[in-house]
């Protein structure tokens, strides 16, 4: 029975409005807020990047069940913002929680999708047996050009998974995925924000593909929407996870506990696996839960989850680390300039 042994998110404390980021713009905060149902985003401390965010995250996770060091036999990090283009996230994962040397760890990038793809292989690696636990890692310091649409909303946080089939607290039946050549978002080698192909982004990037590997999944699983408590769907913004939603047949009620975008942003790897946390933190043995990530470029991983028993076990302790809605609550708030300070798009000249 492969599925999530343990699970951790790490969000930084720092905040800042949507409406204070188009005041500097001259837009109307009203408009943007309302077409995006986002009214704020997490932003990094000027010492946080994606490998601190994805330790944290990892570090939460063994706090919530203990993994001995020697059985995690692989560290996958997804992310769009690895802080090296050569020199992987994931070595720096595995030394900071103590893992031993005797593992394989890789970076992924496949945009918001690369920590799914992260999960996938840890199923498969202890499925086949050549490995104990796997620990996948989405995480992200969201990038987003002065001016641009994607300020508004890309944020900073990730959550962390360890993959094993030892008593999981939530079983994986399945996972699929729909994959196809949309060029809809990119960046290249040297540049520091990416672009968007403007209409291409929801349609035939975000609905195509969530629709894609969704269909497919409830086809394989031979279910319908019905069947399922929760769902999370990729949330680049608060307007696309519900409009999918409806499109597939899932209700508010079912999105509610893992839309947690109007509050965070989007953090692009983790946006998914922030979701599925946070419906975790509430989720009940035996409740169904339905999972499809997005990426660009572009692609999406379904999954079919049950939570388990050991979810309420003395070995599992949820509350040994910080929920998704504490990591979100009592923020401290910073202007423009110290959020454009945080995220280095002005520098002092030394």
């Amino acid at each position: 029975m492969v599925g999530i042994y343990s699970y951790g998110v790490y969000i930084p404390r720092y905040r800042i409005k949507v409406p204070e980021i188009a005041r500097v713009w001259g837009a109307n905060a009203d408009d943007i807020t309302r077409g995006l149902g986002v009214f704020e985003k997490s932003v990094p401390d000027l010492d946080e990047d994606t490998a601190t965010i994805a330790v944290e995250a990892a570090r939460a996770a063994l706090r919530r069940r203990a993994v001995d060091p020697d059985a995690i036999g692989a560290i996958y990090v997804g992310s769009e913002s690895h802080p090296y283009a050569v020199k992987p996230t994931a070595c720096t994962v595995g030394e900071a929680i103590g893992a031993t040397p005797n593992m394989t760890a890789a970076d992924y990038e496949f945009a918001c999708k690369a920590g799914t793809a992260g999960i996938q292989t840890c199923m498969g690696m202890v499925k086949s047996k050549m490995i104990p636990f796997g620990i996948a890692i989405g995480a992200d310091v969201a990038q987003g050009a002065p001016g641009d649409a994607l300020e508004y909303t890309a944020a900073a946080g990730g959550a962390a998974f360890v993959i094993g089939d030892a008593d999981p607290i939530a079983e994986i039946h399945r996972t699929c995925s729909f994959t196809t050549d949309t060029p809809d978002f990119w960046r290249r080698e040297g540049q520091n924000y990416p672009r968007h192909g403007g209409r291409f982004t929801g349609d035939p990037g975000y609905f195509k593909h969530v629709q894609g590997a969704a269909r497919l999944m409830l086809e394989q699983a031979g279910t319908t929407p019905k069947d399922y408590d929760y769902a999370v769907f990729h949330q680049p913004n608060a307007k696309f996870p519900q409009r999918v939603a409806k499109m597939l047949g899932f209700t508010d009620a079912q999105i509610r506990p893992g839309l947690v975008v109007p509050r965070l942003g989007n953090t692009y790897s983790g946006a998914s696996m922030i979701g599925l946390a946070a419906t975790l933190d509430v989720a009940k043995p035996g409740e169904r839960i339905f999972v499809t990530s997005f990426g660009s470029g572009a692609g999406s991983d379904a999954f079919d989850i049950t939570v388990t028993d050991a979810i309420e076990s003395g070995e599992f302790n949820r509350a040994a680390a910080p929920s998704v809605e504490k990591l979100l609550a009592n923020p401290t708030y910073l202007d423009y300039a110290l959020y454009a300070k945080h995220k280095g798009k002005i520098v002092m000249q030394r």
